[in-house]
């Protein structure tokens, strides 16, 4: 006969899926940091809302190359096999 699980084994349940979510997000929040960092933001003077219009931006680029993807697009990999360095132009964010 299989137990039914009692509401305090529901709860410690529920509280471990949260601390594991602020967990993911903590790592995702040093992930994005870090690449700031190494691109030079923070050393930049932008503003909050044009950090958020730029990361606005990046999102929907690729949210479009996986809707891409999903419809039979490209199949390759999209890391960098150059390291990571991407381009090397620059961009005005001067309004």
């Amino acid at each position: 006969m299989a137990s039914k699980s009692s509401i305090i084994d529901i709860v410690a349940q529920v509280e471990k899926l949260r601390e594991r979510k602020q967990l993911l997000i903590v790592k995702s929040a040093d992930r994005f940091a870090r690449a700031a960092t190494k691109a030079g933001l923070a050393e930049m003077d932008i503003t909050d809302g044009e950090v958020d219009h730029i990361v606005e931006e990046i999102a929907a680029r690729f949210r479009e190359r996986d809707k891409k993807d999903a419809c039979g697009g490209n199949t390759a990999p999209h890391r960098q096999t150059n390291g990571g360095a991407g381009t090397t132009a620059e961009v005005s964010h001067d309004s």
